[in-house]
C-alpha cells in the first residue's frame, strides 16, 4: 500500500506531475505623477516633491521585494495645453498609475505663489486622517502608492473624466500669459 499523500499537489520538484514547470517573476510596474506649478518658489510643490522622494526611498524595499518597477514623471504644468493634457487639477498634485493620491482637496491661497506672480493664487491643501496639511503628508504619499502595489480602494482614474479646467487654474495661467506679454 502506498501512501498518496501529495496526489494532486505539485512542489515543483523534477518528476512531480511529469515535468519540471519553469518559474516566470513577472515585473509589475507603476508610474507615478508628481504634477505641480512651480518648484522655484512655491513651498507647497517644494515640500510635496521632498516628501514624495523620502516615501519613495522608505517604500523601496517593499516595491524590490514585489518586484515592482517605478516610473517617476515630474510634470510642470506651466500652460493652460498641459493642463488639459493631464486633466490638471490643482497644485501640487499626485497620481499614481493615473490616480490622485487624494481625489478630493481643498485649496487655500499660498503665500509663494502670489509672491511669483503678484496675484492671488490657491494651492493644493492635503486632507488626511482628518488634519489639513501644506504639503502631502509622507504617509499620505506611501498608502497612495502601496494601494498601487496591492491593490486597495483606489479613486477614480483621471483618465475615464471629463475635464474642465477649475477657475483658479484659468487665472493662473492667465496672470501668466499676461505677464509674458508685458
Amino acid at each position: 500500500m502506498t501512501n498518496e499523500s501529495n496526489s494532486g499537489c505539485c512542489l515543483g520538484t523534477t518528476g512531480c506531475c511529469g515535468s519540471v514547470e519553469e518559474i516566470k517573476i513577472i515585473k509589475n510596474k507603476i508610474i507615478i505623477d508628481f504634477l505641480y506649478l512651480d518648484l522655484s518658489v512655491c513651498t507647497r510643490c517644494q515640500g510635496t516633491e521632498n516628501t514624495l522622494d523620502e516615501a519613495l526611498k522608505e517604500v523601496t524595499a517593499v516595491l524590490e521585494a514585489t518586484g515592482t518597477e517605478v516610473q517617476l514623471n515630474s510634470i510642470h504644468v506651466n500652460t493652460k495645453e498641459l493642463a488639459v493634457a493631464h486633466k490638471f487639477l490643482s497644485s501640487p498634485t499626485i497620481r499614481v498609475n493615473g490616480h490622485d493620491i487624494q481625489m478630493e482637496f481643498k485649496e487655500s491661497m499660498c503665500e509663494s505663489c502670489g509672491d511669483l506672480f503678484g496675484d492671488v493664487v490657491d494651492c493644493r491643501i492635503w486632507i488626511y486622517q482628518g488634519q489639513e496639511y501644506n504639503v502631502a503628508p509622507k504617509a499620505m504619499v506611501i498608502e497612495g502608492i502601496l494601494k498601487a502595489v496591492y491593490g486597495g480602494n483606489i479613486t477614480a482614474d483621471v483618465a475615464g473624466q471629463e475635464y474642465v479646467m477649475p477657475e483658479n487654474l484659468k487665472h493662473f495661467y492667465d496672470v501668466m500669459e499676461s505677464k509674458k506679454l508685458d
